[in-house]
């Protein structure tokens, strides 16, 4: 029953969506097989950096694949697609082609310089997770979320280009020039928050400097730094999760090229569906209900490990917003407390707080 119904909603997807969602089953059931085998469930984790630039390659260049599969998930092109998405390559969806494989090259230096690509390696929020539920629970996590429904997720990053090759616009609009400067800062800033980071847990862990330093990224650590256990200099001080903050903003801001093109709201076969309002904004919708609920457990983790330090942090530096931090600074200073935040959060005299950052 259940290939059944499997088998008929792959019969009516469109032909465009036919081969991105062939892939996302077989990633999904390959990420769970290596988990159960290797004991390891970061399988996504790894695929994370690359997965959302082949399925955004595979809708900007459809006019390029071959009709037919030559080789086994051999990417191809229907000969029942649209003939002008088949035929004509766009414009914008090229330019966010560009701005995705930037995204992919940041992501995959950053996992790359962590370790994170080691197959040993696991993040280790998975193993505080399975401390805190039982084991079968943790396999359905596994299966449910972490394999399937994370997989579902890089798939529908692609589909704001699937929307865009199908406007078929013949030249780029004033949007999509605005976009792709922002799409740029927002990469530059989230390339700072990383570098920072990580020359703060390098020093931290082993007492030197990276040997490279990137720009912006050197920011004389201190004792305090060091005793207090987590970052809060640098775009840390404005936010607790810059890095968080501008992986959904880029990714909001390539949801809105198709939406903020003059071509909109014509934007793709799926239009017809019920849900087009919604639709559209999916991809954004979705990763930033992900980021949200994963940060949310991300600092109960460091919490837990500098309980009056980064509870002091969250009361002094707002999550994601940046502009919000002054506001709490400005509430703490007229409950008289700001001093005393500020002390722990900055300041020099930080008792010593062993553990690991998040």
């Amino acid at each position: 029953m259940a290939l059944a119904i499997v088998q008929q909603f792959l019969e009516e997807l469109p032909p465009s969506l036919q081969w991105p969602v062939h892939i996302c089953a077989y990633t999904t059931v390959a990420c769970y097989v290596l988990s159960v085998i290797t004991g390891n469930v970061s399988q996504v984790d790894r695929i994370w950096t690359f997965m959302p630039t082949i399925y955004t390659a595979y809708f900007a260049l459809l006019p390029f694949w071959p009709k037919t599969s030559l080789l086994p998930l051999f990417p191809y092109t229907p000969e029942d697609v649209l003939p002008a998405a088949r035929q004509n390559y766009s414009p914008r969806a090229l330019l966010m082609l560009g701005l995705t494989m930037v995204w992919m090259f940041r992501l995959s230096y950053n996992t790359w310089r962590r370790g994170l690509f080691n197959l040993h390696d696991e993040d280790y929020r998975w193993a505080v997770l399975r401390q805190r539920i039982p084991t079968w629970f943790f396999q359905v996590v596994n299966i449910t979320f972490i394999a399937a429904i994370q997989n579902v997720i890089l798939l529908l990053l692609g589909i704001p280009t699937y929307f865009a090759v199908f406007q078929q616009p013949t030249q780029l609009a004033t949007s999509d020039y605005i976009l792709a400067a922002l799409a740029l800062i927002d990469l530059t800033l989230e390339f700072t928050a990383d570098n920072q980071q990580y020359s703060y847990q390098t020093y931290k862990h082993t007492g030197v400097l990276p040997a490279t330093e990137w720009p912006f990224a050197n920011l004389n650590w201190t004792a305090a730094d060091l005793k207090r256990g987590f970052v809060t200099r640098g775009l840390w001080a404005w936010s607790r999760h810059p890095n968080f903050l501008c992986e959904q903003t880029f990714w909001i801001i390539i949801t809105l090229f198709p939406i903020l093109s003059p071509e909109s709201p014509r934007l793709a076969p799926l239009s017809t569906s019920a849900i087009t309002p919604i639709w559209p904004l999916a991809p954004a919708l979705v990763l930033c209900t992900l980021f949200f609920s994963s940060t949310i457990f991300t600092e109960s983790i460091s919490l837990s490990k500098y309980p009056e330090g980064y509870r002091a942090y969250q009361k002094r530096v707002a999550m994601f917003i940046p502009f919000l931090t002054p506001a709490w600074g400005f509430l703490l200073q007229l409950q008289g407390k700001k001093a005393e935040v500020d002390e722990l959060v900055y300041g020099e005299n930080v008792p010593k707080i062993k553990g690991k950052d998040e």
